[in-house]
């Protein structure tokens, strides 16, 4: 979900990439540094989630045996496939919008192959291999939220000049989402799961607005990319977004 910069002022290696953007895992080549950071970034985020995230995201945790190992891409894809037909593939870090929809509505999700270094624990400005897998995999265990994703794929790809709305859209629930649940509200959001500060700060910050979700209301408010979100959207249920991602505004 982005305007591609100029390659040569990203962070990953574009070098190698296939015509659909994507590039192997290699997993053989992490050092261990970036073993041990993987490592803090999951005791973090995982004690967080065990408050915080929603029944459905920790299940997917347990489920694909996501621990303090940096994960080996086609051992996760023998799992996940066999659960909801899904699969990740490995990108060189931000990939153009319309190669990332097709991905998604082929039922692939791109992960970014490089990890963030210890001194980024906290804040990096593009999507790493900790973000895009802690905060989106487990969740495409499910077969709700796996459908859904499936479909917002499908649907950005027709969108046409309405492509702003759908990725407001995805936005505040796939990246920023909170779900009402019996247990209280709980995370869903990969940008939320992934991020300590965002954690605490859509849960319990002051002077933070939490809507109820209805889709209309989501794509017309624009987000800001690089601070913590004044704004967070409240699903009752995820069967809400199927009808979300067929909205269309007059």
């Amino acid at each position: 979900m982005n305007t591609l910069a100029p390659l040569d002022t990203l962070r990953g290696d574009y070098a190698h990439m296939a015509p659909d953007w994507t590039v192997p895992q290699h997993a053989d080549v992490y050092s261990d540094e970036d073993q041990a950071v993987w490592r803090l970034l999951v005791e973090r985020q995982s004690a967080l989630a065990e408050k915080h995230a929603c029944a459905e995201f920790l299940e997917g945790l347990r489920t694909l045996g996501i621990g303090d190992a940096i994960p080996d891409f086609d051992a996760v894809n023998a799992k996940l496939e066999a659960l909801t037909g899904w699969r990740i593939v490995g990108v060189p870090g931000l990939i153009p919008d319309a190669a990332f929809y097709d991905h998604l509505a082929h039922r692939r999700f791109p992960v970014t192959v490089w990890l963030r270094t210890r001194a980024e624990l906290d804040y990096l400005v593009e999507p790493d291999l900790f973000h895009d897998f802690f905060g989106h995999v487990p969740l495409l265990s499910n077969e709700v939220f796996a459908d859904y994703m499936q479909r917002y794929g499908q649907r950005a790809m027709e969108a046409g000049a309405d492509i702003d709305l759908l990725a407001r859209l995805y936005w505040y629930t796939v990246e920023f989402g909170l779900i009402r649940t019996p247990t209280g509200l709980k995370i869903y959001g990969a940008g939320i799961l992934s991020s300590a500060r965002e954690v605490t700060h859509a849960i319990d910050g002051e002077g933070v607005q939490r809507l109820p979700f209805e889709a209309a209301r989501v794509m017309r408010r624009p987000y800001e990319i690089d601070k913590l979100q004044h704004t967070y959207f409240v699903l009752d249920d995820f069967r809400q977004l199927f009808e979300a991602a067929e909205t269309r505004l007059a």
